[in-house]
């Protein structure tokens, strides 16, 4: 990594060229044109009531009644003060989405290989290798926006690593710090917890080393640099940790202070996710075969085969129109393997695979063995329930992986370390130090293993029934004869990928061996390498994610449109909820036009959760009644929809007699089956216990109205002519929600296992809530310090580096 003139201007160009390979793969965003991703719809639904109030205000709410019966925005783009880390990723990411996360993936690639003293044409190889890996791309289809966004700054922080071990400790210092600032910004932890893991390994390995070599000294004072880095990467991002970390203990990703299931059995008390959750998307054994060789198992549940189908061809013989066949063809359910869903294979090449062995055989030291074991890891980890004897372990024993779901996605661990190790011993191949015959040695071996497996795999071919798991549904609705023509489609492209795959590699070894041969030079061997790696894998890229799949960019800003259902509902300007039973609690449409007690969400608030297993699901109308559910979405005799109107709707808030103690959590939800709602509260008085009055007198006359409206601050005003007790139809929320009335600070309860309860005196009163979360002010204020922090090192940094080859030059 120099800065010279021409260094400068060749980075320049090799920038250039990937905002273009960029622009061209996502073309219609030139036409003005979005891609419509499902997850960013459901985000959009979810997001719409905070979107609007900031719109019409220019106000940061960081609470929303609109989705789960009220959370706060924290995950849901909620905007901090000095948070200018953010402000750098936008810079950064200035092409039009989603070409701007495959822009960042090409260039946080390079720079990783750059910092491992790749040549620039390698470099540039190995970012289209990774780039255009279907995994990454696929997520930008269904709208991982996140995943993609912390995926793509991830080598950076790699490459920062690797300079700190380097002995470029200010260099290496500034590019982890604002590589690991900008990742922990993206906002996606669990592929940062992975790559962590790579990150250990990586440390494992240069410990090893370092003692051999007896370079201890070294090596902890990297690490060490390396912890001041990555610490104060943390504290410019601490606003929205400290405000994940306060949601994540009150969701579903949370302890949960419940001991019995829903039937009254006890429940295994966990401090993360259910074993089960966890593992629900674990990769099949063989499946991992997609590595190589990309539909062995179907590709996903949702491919287009077109005409060259055999269920097409069956169907037009059966009398069916071609367009009708087409039709049908063109979305044939051919994933058979043990996943739930699959959008896409996670094929990383046949060119890059073979370039890993290659690697294997050709790189020596450090490098290869964290690359190596980091990949092979990740397959194991991958697999999940398939290999319950690490995955066991690392739920068991292993800090937070209980956190996450989905083990499948650690994948992506090893969707890096292939093309890093590939590119490593092509570097090797470029160098006259290394023997001939050797290089020689390690074509053929990697080649014929490479070719091996291919053939293997198509021998394999005969051992699979080309069944799955949704089969016998999919025969009830087409029959056996339609299905045995879809499991046929399905050993064709088995055979057809397998083929495929066999002959990318052998172009790629034959160029190679030109190479060697001394036939083609350098910078040949790059493009034709660079040639068949893009038509290997945009090949299969374009399968999944391509032109069809962008629409109107207003159809992304408004990805719901209200129906007559919406319009009526709507009509309605009193503050309420939806429910929709057929989208249940996963689903956002509702909370785009309604304020709804469903939602779309990795981590859902506990509470609403529980409230739907153990009393919603089981039709407890109670439930829906405190909730302030006025609108039930519901279906007629012919299955038209209409909104089936609440009467017993409690609305937002009411005066009980009676508070019914209970002394536990698991007697609290219970409670719940066989209580008024409307005139009686669960309360744990073991978590209140100054809540000694447990009866008062409710007077006809007694009201409490919501008279001012607004997501983070809600005012009532009451009239009781005696003291009460109300129950307010909002979730509790045990941080930032302040309790106010006539202005004066007062306390208010979590009751009915979910609410906001408040003892009110006699009078006439004005009641507000008002959500001022105190992790916002104090996160900012160390955000600020940080941040300060980190661009005087920069610039100090950035400064010393330049003066020190200034006189380096001068001296010389």
């Amino acid at each position: 990594m120099t800065l010279s003139p021409k260094a400068i201007i060749t980075h320049i160009c090799v920038i250039a060229l990937f905002i273009l390979a960029s622009l061209v793969y996502f073309y219609p965003v030139l036409q003005g044109k979005a891609i419509f991703q499902s997850d960013i719809a459901q985000y959009k639904g979810m997001a719409q009531e905070r979107d609007a109030y900031k719109d019409l205000t220019g106000e940061e709410s960081y609470w929303t009644n609109s989705a789960f019966g009220g959370m706060p925005t924290y995950q849901l783009g909620a905007n901090y003060p000095h948070n200018y880390i953010k402000e750098l990723d936008r810079l950064i990411r200035f092409l039009p989405r989603p070409a701007d996360y495959l822009f960042l993936y090409l260039i946080g690639f390079y720079i990783l290989l750059l910092c491992l003293k790749v040549d620039f044409r390698l470099a540039a190889l190995g970012a289209v290798a990774f780039g255009f890996s279907t995994y990454l791309i696929i997520i930008l289809g269904v709208g991982h926006n996140a995943k993609a966004h912390a995926l793509g700054y991830i080598p950076m922080v790699l490459g920062g690593i690797v300079l700190v071990f380097r002995k470029k400790y200010v260099l290496g210092f500034i590019l982890t710090a604002l590589a690991m600032a900008l990742e922990i910004s993206a906002n996606h932890y669990q592929m940062t917890y992975y790559f962590m893991l790579l990150v250990l390994v990586m440390g494992l390995v240069y410990l090893i080393y370092a003692i051999k070599e007896k370079e201890l000294k070294h090596f902890f004072a990297s690490v060490g640099i390396l912890i001041l880095a990555v610490t104060l990467s943390i504290f410019t991002n601490a606003t929205s940790l400290l405000a994940t970390k306060e949601y994540a203990d009150w969701s579903t990703r949370g302890t949960s202070e419940l001991t019995i299931n829903p039937d009254g059995s006890e429940k295994a008390v966990s401090t993360g996710l259910d074993y089960e959750y966890i593992t629900q998307y674990s990769y099949g054994i063989a499946e991992s075969l997609n590595l190589f060789a990309p539909r062995l198992f179907g590709g996903s549940g949702n491919e287009d085969l077109g005409r060259d189908s055999k269920a097409y061809e069956y169907l037009t013989d059966q009398g069916l129109s071609p367009s009708k066949a087409l039709e049908f063809s063109s979305g044939l359910p051919l994933y058979w393997g043990d996943q739930p869903i699959v959008a896409a294979p996670a094929y990383v090449g046949a060119i890059v695979f073979f370039l890993f062995v290659l690697g294997a055989f050709l790189v020596d030291g450090k490098k290869k063995w964290w690359l190596l074991t980091g990949a092979i890891l990740s397959l194991l980890l991958s697999w999940g329930k398939n290999f319950p004897l690490l995955t066991n372990f690392m739920i068991d024993y292993f800090p937070l992986y209980n956190k996450f779901r989905a083990v499948s996605s650690i994948q992506v661990v090893l969707e890096l370390c292939l093309p890093v190790l590939g590119i490593l011993g092509i570097r090797e191949l470029f160098k006259s130090s290394v023997d001939k015959k050797e290089k020689l040695k390690a074509l053929k071996l990697s080649f014929f293993i490479s070719l091996g497996l291919g053939i293997l795999i198509f021998l394999l071919k005969g051992f699979f029934d080309f069944e799955g798991l949704r089969d016998e549904t999919y025969r009830g609705y087409f029959g056996d004869e339609l299905m045995t023509m879809i499991q046929r489609d399905r050993e064709a492209v088995y055979i057809n990928d397998t083929i495929r795959s066999i002959i990318y590699v052998t172009l790629a070894a034959a160029v190679l061996w030109f190479f060697i041969k001394d036939k083609i030079n350098k910078n040949i061997l790059v493009f034709a390498l660079g040639a068949l790696i893009l038509f290997d894998l945009v090949g299969v890229d374009l399968r999944y994610v391509n032109e069809g799949d962008f629409v109107r960019q207003r159809q992304v800003n408004q990805p719901f449109q209200a129906n007559q259902i919406d319009q009526m509902i709507q009509q309605d300007d009193s503050i309420y909820r939806v429910f929709d039973p057929q989208e249940g609690i996963n689903g956002a449409r509702t909370s785009y036009f309604h304020k709804s007690i469903g939602g779309y969400h990795a981590a859902k608030p506990r509470a609403l959760q529980n409230l739907f297993e153990y009393h919603l699901y089981q039709n407890n109308l109670q439930v829906l009644n405190m909730l302030n559910v006025k609108y039930i979405i519901q279906q007629d005799e012919e299955g038209n929809s209409y909104p089936a109107v609440n009467p017993d709707a409690n609305g937002n808030a009411w005066f009980v007699d009676q508070l019914l103690p209970v002394s536990s959590a698991n007697e609290e939800i219970l409670k719940l089956k066989d209580f008024n709602s409307k005139t009686q509260a669960v309360v744990n008085t073991s978590e209140y216990p100054e809540l000694t009055k447990l009866r008062y007198s409710v007077d006809s006359l007694a009201r409490i109205d919501l008279v001012d409206y607004r997501p983070n601050n809600i005012t009532y005003t009451t009239n009781n002519p005696n003291d009460g007790f109300a129950v307010f139809s909002e979730m509790h929320y045990p941080s930032g929600w302040q309790a106010f009335i006539d202005g004066a600070p007062q306390e208010h309860y979590r009751v009915d296992y979910a609410l906001r309860g408040m003892k009110v005196p006699a009078g006439e009163h004005n009641i507000e809530f008002r959500f001022e979360p105190e992790v916002v002010e104090t996160g900012s204020q160390i955000t600020l310090a940080a941040n300060a922090l980190l661009g005087l090192i920069v610039v100090g940094g950035l400064g010393l580096t330049l003066f020190r080859r200034k006189k380096e030059k001068t001296d010389a």
